[in-house]
Parts: C-alpha cells; sequence; structure tokens
C-alpha cells in the first residue's frame, strides 16, 4: 500500500498512527516533496469512484487563495488534473492507494472496514 501525506497534517499523523497502530505495512510518500503526477491522479480517481472534487484540499491555503471554490465547477477535468499534479498541497490528504481501492482524507470507519473487515 502507499500512504501519501503531508507530514505536518494532524489528520495525516492520525491516520499514520492508525495504521501503524494496527501493524498495516505501507510505503509513505510526502506529498509536499513528491507530489502525485497527473497519471496517478487519473488512475487514483478512476480507481476511487469518488468525484473529482474529493481529491482537491478544500480547506489547504493554496486552495482558497486561488479561489478554487469558483473556478472549479468551470473547470475541465483536464485542467483540473493538470492543477491538481502542479503542487501537492492542493491534493486532499492523507491518499492511501492499495490494489483495489483508494481513500482521500482519513475516516477511520472508512478503513477499518477496508482494512480490518
Amino acid at each position: 500500500m502507499l500512504f501519501i501525506c503531508y507530514p505536518k497534517c494532524t489528520t495525516c499523523q492520525k491516520a499514520k498512527a492508525w495504521l501503524d497502530a494496527q501493524g498495516i505495512p505501507y510505503d509513505f510518500r510526502d506529498i509536499k516533496l513528491d507530489n502525485p503526477s497527473e497519471e496517478e491522479l487519473r488512475k487514483w480517481y478512476a480507481a476511487s469512484g469518488l468525484p473529482l472534487k474529493k481529491f482537491f484540499n478544500t480547506s489547504g491555503l493554496q486552495y482558497k487563495a486561488l479561489n478554487l471554490k469558483d473556478k472549479l465547477p468551470t473547470m475541465g477535468e483536464d485542467e483540473q488534473f493538470a492543477l491538481l499534479a502542479s503542487d501537492g498541497m492542493l491534493v486532499k490528504r492523507p491518499i492511501l492507494v492499495g490494489d483495489d481501492f483508494v481513500f482521500t482524507g482519513f475516516k477511520q470507519a472508512d478503513w477499518e472496514a477496508k482494512l480490518n473487515g
């Protein structure tokens, strides 16, 4: 599994602590130092079943600075993927990528159901 997060993010810290407590192995990736590529984002989006908006960090400073709340609805999918790939801080985190799933954000109940079920 691939665990992508920003180490200073408290939600990411909680997710990492939960994974560690469960003894679940993962590869760690710092989203600020190694942001996801457009190809990766497209693959994860397809596997996630989520709307593309769920891949945006809507509470982040970059999201607000770029006024994306108003711009996203009129942006095409290609433009959104390019934007996400341009700056890891625009991407919702943590992201947990497994063989048959992709989670954005940390919802412990969902993670437990999938990983401990």
